[in-house]
């Protein structure tokens, strides 16, 4: 197992326990003693967690996982990237993505399809598809938001302010049918709204676990949303409410 995969672990198993032993660690992630220690202590430098005698306890508040240690659900991503790219059909000739792992994958699936316009304020997207003869990149600019990889703030926002889109997808860190599409940060809320204005259509991208759920900064209300793209495990009184408030629902 690479570093990162265990790092991704480590997180994991302290946000469903709220400790950790390094003994633990290491049984589960069949890996030594010593190779647990100095990932402990990684994480902690990034404040991720806080070391103690024989192991590690979580910080009080954890908003969000860097975006290169969010490695689980990879399966489920793939399908709702898979589902997503289905909406790229001819008629379609240009899109924008933000950042995150979906669209991440999404992108990916773009990049060998058909000529396309994407715009995007994710430096890691925009290296992916940078080299991709079939793709005419647009990176907007911005403050860069290493959690994410993504440019945002006034900048960023000026840049999409002139453009028209036919189809943005979104990745989110909540959805809900009554406080709409949500984000950790308040700033990044900002510049996926404006990426939002620019589309006649908004395809939402977001694995099961964020679906009835609130994150801190609203990006949009519900109606701006026309398409939920989601994996088997979304609540299904939730994707219930979702249809009711005229969103298309589907399950990839």
């Amino acid at each position: 197992m690479r570093q990162e995969q265990r790092l991704a672990a480590i997180l994991g198993k302290l946000a469903d326990a709220g400790s950790v032993s390094v003994t633990g660690l290491a049984e589960d992630l069949d890996t030594s003693v010593a190779s647990i220690r100095r990932d402990l202590q990684s994480l902690e430098e990034q404040k991720l967690l806080k070391r103690t005698h024989g192991g590690a306890v979580a910080v009080e508040v954890i908003y969000e996982l860097p975006l290169r240690y969010r490695v689980g659900r990879r399966e489920e991503k793939r399908q709702i990237a898979e589902a997503a790219a289905r909406f790229v059909t001819e008629s379609v000739h240009s899109v924008g993505l933000n950042g995150g792992t979906t669209t991440t994958e999404l992108a990916r699936l773009l990049a060998v399809s058909r000529p396309l316009k994407v715009v995007t304020n994710a430096l890691n997207i925009a290296s992916d598809l940078c080299p991709r003869p079939l793709i005419d990149l647009v990176v907007t600019g911005g403050g860069v938001r290493p959690e994410s990889y993504e440019l945002v703030g006034p900048l960023a926002d000026r840049a999409l302010a002139g453009i028209s889109l036919d189809l943005v997808f979104l990745g989110v860190d909540g959805i809900d049918a009554r406080t709409g599409i949500a984000t950790h940060d308040e700033v990044e809320a900002q510049t996926d709204n404006c990426l939002l204005r620019t589309a006649g259509k908004v395809v939402v991208l977001a694995d099961g676990s964020k679906v009835g759920k609130r994150a801190f900064s609203r990006i949009a209300a519900i109606s701006d949303v026309h398409v939920l793209i989601t994996d088997s495990s979304a609540p299904a009184e939730e994707l219930d409410r979702l249809r009711a408030a005229g969103v298309e629902v589907v399950v990839a």
